[in-house]
């Protein structure tokens, strides 16, 4: 079974009492209602509020980010705000973001409503791609200090390293999977010779379609959790779904809208694939490291099934063909 060597209960004093308790040291008067919000690395809870509208209490795992790291995130998406970009930021309360009550870390976000935008819809694929490069007009001003880059190591050497120092590989199965993935590295890492001296600014880091709210007034972009430097394509590929035709026409569109306020780079497209790979071996550390959490093996039981890791190699191994292909980068434009 998996294991993990971080804190097995992180959230283990994390009582009702005790949120209420820690969002009133700040001044705000709970009615005591509480909605547990969908989030598994942070806790996340609705707050309500007497004669106001609720708050988005977000409690942050020990030991994974500093304070100065976090604050560096809420000063990004302040600054984001501050230049009229649909974020949603923290909450400051008597100029502070990030707050402490006992050995707790938390923030307060508005509460903000929306439902899963359309993505096979070309408008919003546009619109999308409009605020994305708002996003990355302010994320080029200057990167982040103490927060990492988005790179063939923190991403494909770390897990791999993570997942080979645990005993979640059945033994059967280690060979194959170290061999397929060292293989799917030097993949990566060939992708980024081809794509050459690229900008490094600081991203989302992880915008996918479940971190937009779409409002009749177009994106609220929230979860700027793991946000670091990186390619700006970071940004705009998990927007891209179905078969490579498709992933095309999508981004003509995204680009289309991210070109009225940044220049898109085209060789940036030879990181798809690699961006792609890393994520795969980054998601499967990441249940590596969590897996003593209680919170975790009932949210992914198939992740103790040994044919996860089958699964796992033969997805390593299309990843490697598909580096070698880029098609991206033969269908675009």
């Amino acid at each position: 079974m998996p294991s993990s060597c971080d804190d097995p209960t992180p959230y283990a004093s994390l009582t009702p009492e005790r949120i209420l308790h820690a969002v009133e040291s700040v001044g705000i008067e709970c009615d005591g209602g509480l909605l547990a919000l969908n989030s598994f690395e942070n806790r996340v809870w609705q707050i309500g509020v007497y004669d106001q509208a609720p708050v988005v209490a977000k409690f942050y795992r020990a030991h994974r980010w500093t304070d100065e790291a976090i604050l560096e995130e809420h000063r990004f998406t302040l600054e984001l705000a501050d230049n009229e970009v649909p974020v949603v930021a923290p909450l400051c309360i008597a100029d502070d973001s990030l707050h402490h009550f006992e050995d707790l870390r938390f923030a307060l976000f508005p509460r903000r409503g929306g439902r899963a935008p359309e993505l096979e819809d070309s408008r919003v694929l546009s619109w999308t791609g409009r605020f994305l490069g708002r996003i990355h007009l302010v994320g080029r001003r200057l990167p982040f200090s103490h927060r990492p880059t988005l790179d063939a190591t923190s991403f494909g050497r770390v897990p791999i390293d993570t997942i080979l120092a645990s005993d979640v590989l059945p033994p059967e199965l280690q060979l194959p999977w170290r061999t397929i993935a060292e293989q799917a590295l030097a993949g990566v890492e060939a992708c980024y010779e081809r794509a050459g001296s690229t900008a490094c600014l600081r991203l989302h880091g992880d915008c996918h379609a479940g971190n937009l709210l779409w409002t009749p007034d177009g994106p609220h972009f929230v979860d700027f959790d793991d946000a670091r430097n990186g390619p700006a394509i970071q940004d705009l590929w998990m927007l891209l779904s179905g078969d490579e035709h498709s992933m095309a026409r999508q981004l003509d569109h995204v680009v289309e809208g991210y070109q009225t306020f940044i220049a898109f780079e085209p060789r940036e497209l030879h990181l798809v694939e690699a961006l792609r790979t890393l994520r795969l071996l980054h998601f499967a550390a990441w249940l590596t490291r969590r897996w003593a959490d209680p919170a975790f093996p009932p949210a992914f039981p198939w992740f103790a099934d040994g044919r996860y890791w089958q699964d796992h190699i033969l997805a390593l191994r299309e990843q490697v063909a598909a580096m070698s292909e880029s098609p991206l980068v033969r269908l675009f434009g």
